[in-house]
């Protein structure tokens, strides 16, 4: 999608900090960290949110936390929470289905 923050950002028309990418995914670090270590896995197809994947798509979410396991091995994270907001009233703010992945310090809960 043209007007899409996260579509800009994959195809390098908005800068950012990537983490790993591959020809499904796209990660990059979150310019608004809420722990020491926070960053976005997404799908580089457009895919609006969660209540978006079908039969037809789902493959790509199972390749995304393949991604989230191997990166957080890589960084050696010692615990972490894996967040995707679906819909404006659950606090999403970018209709691009993203998992937030944050780390570095204790979660509480309930979150939010």
């Amino acid at each position: 999608m043209s007007d899409c923050l996260f579509c800009k950002i994959i195809s390098g028309e908005i800068p950012s900090s990537c983490v790993y990418e591959d020809d499904q995914v796209f990660a990059f670090n979150d310019i608004d960290p809420q722990a020491p270590v926070h960053f976005l896995v997404i799908p580089k197809e457009h895919i609006s949110g969660a209540d978006a994947i079908t039969s037809e798509n789902s493959a790509v979410v199972a390749h995304i936390f393949e991604v989230i396991a191997n990166l957080a091995k890589k960084h050696k994270l010692d615990g972490f929470r894996v967040v995707s907001n679906c819909g404006q009233s659950a606090g999403q703010t970018v209709m691009h289905l993203h998992f937030h992945v944050l780390s570095g310090r204790d979660m509480t809960w309930p979150p939010g």
